[in-house]
Order: C-alpha cells, then structure tokens, then sequence
C-alpha cells in the first residue's frame, strides 16, 4: 500500500506560488491534453487557457497574444513547469487588466490566493496565546505547549494535524471523535494525511472556508495558510454565543417582532456591533461604529463601552488621555480588571487590526455583555427558534451551500434565500448554465417584485430538473415558508451528489444513478467483505447502531477503521459513541458531510443517503485517480475522468482499479423507481404544508 505523494515541481519559487489543491487540478488538466495530443505545445495553451476559466477577461487570441509576447515559440513542447509559469504570466496580467487583485483575506475567509503570502505578527502571537490558553491541559498537546509566538512552532506542530482537529473541537465542542484522530509522537505520512482529511472535511462541517486548502498544503506547514484556517476556527469559537438560540437575551436589542426576524438573519459578527452600538449609544456615544477597523482606532469607542459594562473599573483618565496609544493602554488595562484575555496589544487598536479587534470585542460580550434578563422578553425570543430537527436541518443546507465556493455566504438559510439570489448562485454552481442572470436582481433588493421574479426563475429551475415542487412557488420562498424551502433544499443538494456520482461512472447508457442504487452498492460492497450486515431502505430501523456504516467503511478502506473502538450498539450511548465515531471516520477518509450524530440514530433518512452516496463518491473518485495516475490504454478508454478536482487529496488504500467500470455499469438502472424515495418524502412535506 502505498501513501499520498503531492504534486511536486523542481523549481521551489514555482512550487509556493500554488498551493497542493491547484497543482493537482492544473496537472490533471495537463496531462489530459497530453494524453489527446501525445505532446503539449505553447500553441496548444490558449484553449485549453479558457476552458479553465480563470481568465475571463482574457479571448482564446489575446491569451495566444500574451504567450507571443514572452517569446514563447508557439511550435515548441513544453513541459509542465512551463505550463505553470504561462499560467502565472497569465494570472498577473488578468490581474493588472481588472485594477489589482479583489482577494483578501478575513477573519470569516481564510486567504486562498497563492500570490499574497504574507501574515501578521501580531495576529500569530494572539492565536498562539489562544492555543496556548485552551489546548495546554490536553494530554497530547500538552507535552508541546505552551509555543513560543517569536518562533515557527505554530506552524511546525500544525504539521502533523492533531493540533489543528483538538482546536476544532474547542470551537464546536465534540465535532469529531478523538478516537478518529492519529495521535503519536512520529507519524507516518498515511497518517498524517488522514489527519489533515479531516481537519479540512471537519472544518467546513463548522462553516470555515476551505476551498484551495489541500492536506499537503497543511503538511508543509504553509504559514498564511494554517494562519488563515486557525482565523476562522478561533473565530467560530468566539462568536458561537451570538445567536438567539444560545442568548435569547439579544432580544432586548430590538423593539419589535420584525426587527427580531432582521436580528436573526444577521452574521455574528454584524451581531456583535449592533451590541456594541447599543451599549456605548446608551453611555452617550455620539458616533455610529460600522466596522472593527477604523471607527475603533482612536479607542473612545471601547472607553465607552468598557465604562457602561463594568463601571466600578472605570478610570476618567482613559478619555481625558490625548495619545491614542496611552488611551488604548488604559483600555487594555482596564479590559484585564475585568479578566478578559488580551487578544491584542495597543499598537494593535491604534492600527485597526480587523480580526484582533472582533476577538477583543467577542472576549468582553462572553465576559460581561450586559443584558437584562427580562423573562417575558427573553420567552418571546426562545419562541421565534425552530424546533430541533428543522434546525438541523438548516444548519446542514446552511454548511453544504457554503462548502460550495459561492460569492455570497450564508448565515441563515430561511432569511438569507428569501430574495432568491443565493439560491440561483447554489443553481448556476450545482448545473452551470441554468440560470438566466439577465432576468435576475442582485441585492440588496428594494422592490419586492425582485425577489418574487428570482424566486419564480429558481422555481422555473428546479421543473427542468424534474424536482417535486408541488404546492411550491416562487412567493412561497419570499414569504420565508421554512418547510417549503428546506424541502426544495434536500432536492438540490440530493441531485448534486447524483449529478457527482454520474460524472464517475460510464457505461449507463445515459441513465442517472438512483437511490436504489446507492443502496445496492452499499449492500454490495459490504456483502463483498463477508459482512452479515444488509439493509432494505434508509429507513431501516437496524441501521440506527451504526454498524452497518462501519462495515462499509472497512469495506472502501480496510485501514481506517478501529474495531476495538465499536460498539454494539445496543443502548443510546453505544449509538451515539458508533454515530460520532462514524461521522469523523468518514470524514478521516475524505467524505465532505454535515450530518450529525442525531441523524444516525434516528435513522434520518435523507442524511443517510446523503452519507451513504458521499462514501460511494470518494470509493469511485478514488479509483478513477489512482487510474489517471498510472494510465494505461485500457484504462483511458473505458473510464471516464473527473472534471473538478477533490478538495482533500486521496488516500490510497484498498485496489479498485480493475473493477472500477464494472462497479458503476453493473448498477441497476430502475427508471421506475429512481426518485421514489425523494418524491414521496417531498411530496408529503410539501402537501403537509399546503394543507
């Protein structure tokens, strides 16, 4: 068995200029070409330039134009450092031709781009005094810490994954499984890539941005990388609590039950300045603080805000001082009276630093956000969340639609698809073309006829792609209909994963793959094993023990499963110790899920066959990469290749090669009875609503 190897270039500049995610595309693509044409020339670059996309502003002539100026000759072959270097050429000149490049990185999306590598000081030292807080007491990583911010030992013990998982359960307690994460002073590269699987499969799970981020990248330690996945983690963390459903005393925020509905479609950290605005405007502050930049600078917003929340540390010296860096002292001070850690220093204020300013902010809310406890108010807001499985629900499109690299982020689902854009954006992402953008509003939004027009186009939409959308209409999503929404939600993300499913597999005859087959392969794939373990539907009560997504696990990577580590499932928390266990498994070995424990053991049909289809994804995926990786003439004619490279690496393990085609066209293919499953669930929840 052999271990993940990255896609290496001889040149080291070149090598930092992509990170592991990109060169494994840009190869793929290149050596399909060179698989076509038996060479690569320059001449062949320009379409080839286009079809990837990235260069929009740029004709299939201005590309060749731009090739000719460097003094490439046309005619000759090039080898793929060549090709990478043209496409740099080419990303620099995309960049002038549009006034500078629009990526930038913030606390809520991590830096991507592989031509901006610095990372702040300051912010280094915060996050290690985070980790250092936090994760001293663990009984692995205690033996490490506490690191030194001067140095690079962030960096170098972010390389072998654990710290980077430990983190993640500290800002989501419980996300995954400790007994899933490789925990050894020296791991083997196998290992260490799990780990890092997992990071990255657990983190979207979370709602951190990962896209462009790939496990090797996290091996080498890739400091603004690392830097900018820790952001978003600690950020998670900090801000968890800014929600009605964790502090119904939000509510005193706002006067009446429509300003409460605008509350709770608000990101947390949009939350969090409208707290702060509230208290400091009580205290007399005249000016309106928008941002955690530059209307923090001077530090008078902080001294009032400080004075209203914990008076009896108040000092009039802090407003009176005239120096912005002796204010920002006094605040600091004033801020530790108060036990608040020191996310940052003075120079850190008087320079605006965004994220450390929203971690400042977030540590006083936790320590003393100043709210009443008036009951009747805070009743009314315990009222306004939803039950537990919509909330589930929600959540789970809410991840799924982010891990998408869409333009805009979600942070609630039922406000935040009302004017219909974001769902057209999930449209154009999951069946590109589909979407008519001439007939479509851009928010913000102001004449309520818009957003029916978009949401009338997403129904339009999902006809044509034969989703059931009885009783459903365009109002009906403008309106805010939760159970109309969350059920076209399951429809669209159920034919994503089809539609990915569809793109692995040859020789259906053009058929799409169904429920029923996920479920035959599955049963398959087990029964293959000498497993006992069989079911007849995703709504088999025996599949609530977990064991029979064990087995199939075992079944697609012998390794990755710890039988000493299952239960049998017999009471709730032998479930529950199987359903966690599952879950980060799954993602250890390169599954992109949002399900939850709860899920499992009440056998939550939709979620399984999510599950069930994600772990045939990767098992596919993985064949087809190990094939492309060493081709062959068989291979390349009867197995088709993947468009889109897979955020995490694959782990190679079981060989499927062989059987891979005989896989995907012995499924059975029932017309009949394709989307029985999906139909009779909408369909009910649907005519439940219209009822």
């Amino acid at each position: 068995m052999t271990s993940f190897v990255g896609v290496f270039v001889s040149d080291q500049w070149l090598q930092s200029q992509f990170t592991q995610v990109e060169l494994r595309s840009l190869k793929t693509k290149f050596i399909s070409v060179k698989n076509q044409l038996g060479k690569v020339t320059a001449g062949d670059l320009p379409p080839l330039m286009v079809k990837l996309k990235t260069f929009k502003e740029f004709s299939e002539e201005e590309i060749r134009g731009i090739l000719g100026e460097s003094g490439c000759d046309l005619s000759n072959e090039i080898d793929f450092e060549a090709f990478l270097r043209a496409y740099l050429n080419l990303q620099g000149r995309a960049t002038a031709k549009v006034g500078g490049s629009k990526n930038s990185w913030s606390f809520l999306k991590a830096t991507t781009t592989t031509l901006l590598h610095t990372i702040s000081e300051s912010e280094k030292a915060a996050y290690v005094a985070h980790i250092n807080s936090y994760l001293g007491d663990d009984p692995f990583l205690g033996q490490y810490l506490p690191l030194d911010p001067a140095t690079n030992s962030l960096f170098d013990l972010a390389k072998d994954g654990v710290l980077l998982c430990k983190l993640i359960n500290v800002a989501v307690p419980n996300t995954i499984d400790e007994r899933a994460i490789n925990t050894k002073r020296i791991l083997n590269p196998w290992e260490r890539n799990e780990n890092h699987t997992l990071c990255l499969n657990s983190a979207k799970a979370i709602g951190c941005t990962v896209v462009n981020i790939g496990t090797q990248d996290l091996v080498e330690g890739r400091p603004h990388l690392v830097l900018g996945l820790i952001s978003q983690i600690i950020k998670i963390q900090l801000l968890a609590d800014l929600n009605l459903k964790k502090t119904p005393q939000l509510v005193e925020l706002v006067d009446d039950c429509n300003d409460v509905e605008e509350l709770m479609s608000l990101p947390p950290d949009k939350v969090l300045l409208k707290w702060m605005n509230f208290h400091i405007q009580k205290a007399g502050y005249k000016k309106l603080v928008t941002n955690f930049s530059s209307d923090l600078k001077d530090g008078e917003a902080y001294a009032y805000l400080l004075n209203v929340l914990a008076p009896e540390h108040c000092s009039p010296t802090t407003l009176d001082a005239k120096d912005p860096t002796e204010r920002a002292k006094l605040i600091l001070d004033h801020a530790e009276r108060m036990d608040c850690k020191r996310y940052l220093t003075p120079n850190d204020i008087v320079e605006g630093s965004p994220n450390l300013n929203l971690a400042f902010v977030a540590q006083i809310f936790h320590q003393r956000n100043g709210l009443s406890t008036d009951s009747k108010k805070i009743s009314y807001a315990e009222m306004m969340t939803d039950d537990v499985q919509t909330s589930r629900e929600e959540r789970c499109f809410r991840l799924w639609i982010n891990s998408l690299g869409i333009a805009t982020y979600v942070n609630n689902v039922f406000e935040d698809v009302r004017n219909g854009w974001i769902l057209l954006e999930v449209l154009d992402k999951v069946s590109p073309g589909s979407v008519n953008w001439r007939q479509a509003s851009k928010p913000p939004i102001k004449m309520p006829f818009r957003k029916v027009e978009n949401c009338n186009q997403v129904i339009r939409i999902g006809k044509q792609m034969k989703f059931s959308l009885v009783n459903l209409a365009g109002n009906d999503i403008v309106q805010g209909n939760k159970k109309l929404i969350l059920a076209f939600l399951w429809q669209l993300m159920r034919f994503n994963m089809l539609q990915l499913l569809k793109n692995l597999r040859s020789h259906s005859q053009g058929k799409d793959i169904t429920d029923a087959d996920i479920l035959n392969w599955a049963n398959d794939k087990v029964k293959r094993t000498a497993r006992s373990s069989q079911v007849q539907s995703f709504k088999d009560r025996s599949l609530s023990n977990g064991i029979f997504f064990l087995e199939l696990l075992s079944s697609v990577e012998p390794r990755v499963v710890n039988w000493n580590l299952v239960t049998k499932g017999e009471s709730d928390e032998e479930k529950r110790l199987n359903a966690t266990y599952i879950i980060s498994v799954a993602r250890k070995l390169g599954c992109s899920i949002f399900l939850l424990p709860e899920d499992i053991m009440e056998v939550n049909q939709k979620m399984l066959l999510m599950l069930t289809a994600s772990i045939m994804y990767w098992s596919l995926q993985k064949a087809v990469e190990e094939a492309e990786s060493s081709p062959s003439p068989a291979d390349t004619s009867s197995c088709s290749t993947i468009t889109d490279a897979s955020p995490s690496p694959s782990i190679n393990g079981e060989d499927e090669i062989s059987s891979l085609c005989g896989e995907v066209s012995n499924l059975s293919f029932d017309d009949a009875a394709s989307d029985s499953t999906v139909s009779s669930l909408v369909e009910n929840e649907v005519n439940s609503v219209g009822e």
